[in-house]
């Protein structure tokens, strides 16, 4: 009997369906949604109506208009994606335990006794997508892949959108990969691409011909024998992988595109990293700062700290670092913690550094207790608006993050985040 291990759940155009979703007039309408409304950002998300013209993620959005001139830009609202992801987690596990969220629109299930039989499998699938739209929203699409293994769920839920549902059975291989490009395949990226061209492999049809020494060879040892092994179905345990950086950038709105405002907003992203490292219960000992200019060339610079969880250091640091900077129109910051150190390894510090540790996780208890930024160092009140926290790929922030306080109206009812 043929058994099917993983369901791998991923939501189509999440950010532009949720918007969608609250805002009646956008459905069936082109939707961009954007970090902020200018033409020098990009498209962080695009509803299906707006992909059929080209637009992605990732599009400028001056290209945006000339692609779809009637498409509708929306600027993001971070809160309301991680609320809606909540409600969306929940509504799953009324049907199937999560066993990794993997992203704040991909979750991976695993698949145990009668579950695992393709009929039942499918099922639930269904049974899944049904209670997405009816307990979360109605306009809320999700594409599901089932496989032997979590790898090839996940390539399974890319293979129909929107609104998927496929079957990847140990038969079916590796036929069923035949049809995708060799960048479909999680972890190959365009660095992967040019290696594999390399070893003239230029579809999947040649990649999956390889044998298990070649893919160590153009891998590098064993992961190319772990991705050679996944591709077949095995079912692998997950690597666990360390944090190695905490970190936050924004595009600054035109208002804000001075070296005096770029660096409070810097200082607000230096706020918002130190709090989610204290979160994470790492320690640090460099930061890095990153501008973007007007003219499309950039400046970085990093300084080194003893070990520091406390928001101050990181602020003097930060001032030194800024004395460098290059006096031209800046577009985007962005700041980097790296070199973490998590609590159970930090060294005893002969440094007077725990009043300004103490003091760092007091104003976090009253910023989570009485709202975001209440309590800060510095002249932030020009910037308390901007640069807030977004949701990264692989990183789901908590609302306590965003706004503990927020509301929002759903027509004429409302949606709370306390």
């Amino acid at each position: 009997m043929q058994l099917l291990k993983w369901l791998f759940l991923d939501l189509n155009s999440y950010f532009a369906s949720v918007e969608q979703e609250l805002r009646p007039e956008l459905r069936s309408k082109p939707v961009g949604v954007v970090p902020v409304m200018a033409d020098t950002t990009c498209c962080i998300a695009a509803s299906y109506e707006a992909k059929a013209f080209g637009v992605k993620t990732g599009t400028m959005v001056a290209d945006a208009k000339r692609l779809c001139r009637d498409i509708q830009l929306v600027e993001a609202r971070h809160e309301v994606y991680v609320h809606y992801h909540n409600k969306i987690v929940e509504a799953i596990d009324t049907c199937l335990p999560i066993a990794a969220v993997v992203s704040i629109d991909e979750m991976a299930c695993e698949l145990t006794g009668s579950q695992q039989v393709v009929e039942n499998a499918v099922a639930l699938s269904k049974k899944i997508k049904t209670k997405i739209r009816e307990n979360v929203g109605s306009t809320l699409r999700c594409s599901i892949g089932l496989a032997p293994n979590r790898f090839l769920a996940k390539v399974g839920s890319d293979m129909q959108k929107p609104d998927g549902l496929t079957v990847i059975q140990q038969t079916d291989l590796p036929d069923i990969l035949y049809t995708l490009q060799t960048n479909d395949f999680p972890g190959i990226g365009r660095r992967m691409e040019r290696r594999l061209k390399k070893h003239g492999v230029d579809t999947s049809k040649q990649l999956l011909g390889l044998s298990k020494s070649e893919m160590q060879t153009i891998w590098g040892g064993i992961v190319g024998e772990r991705f050679w092994r996944l591709l077949r179905g095995e079912d692998l345990a997950e690597l666990h992988t360390e944090r190695r950086t905490v970190g936050h950038s924004h595009v600054l709105s035109p208002n804000m595109r001075t070296i005096e405002r770029a660096f409070l907003v810097s200082q607000k992203l230096v706020h918002k990293a130190a709090a989610r490292l204290r979160r994470l219960h790492y320690w640090t000992c460099r930061l890095s700062v990153y501008v973007r200019f007007m003219d499309k060339t950039s400046w970085g610079d990093e300084v080194c700290m003893i070990e520091c969880q406390d928001t101050l250091t990181m602020l003097e640091g930060l001032q030194l670092l800024w004395k460098n900077i290059p006096s031209k129109k800046p577009l985007a910051v962005g700041v980097t913690l790296s070199h973490l150190i998590p609590d159970n390894l930090h060294d005893f510090s002969f440094f007077d550094e725990a009043k300004r540790t103490r003091l760092a996780k007091a104003m976090d208890k009253l910023n989570y207790k009485y709202g975001a930024n209440l309590v800060h160092f510095g002249d932030m009140e020009l910037v308390k608006a901007a640069a807030p926290t977004r949701i990264a790929f692989t990183s789901i922030p908590d609302l306590e993050d965003l706004d503990p306080h927020f509301v929002l109206k759903r027509g004429q009812g409302e949606v709370s985040g306390q």
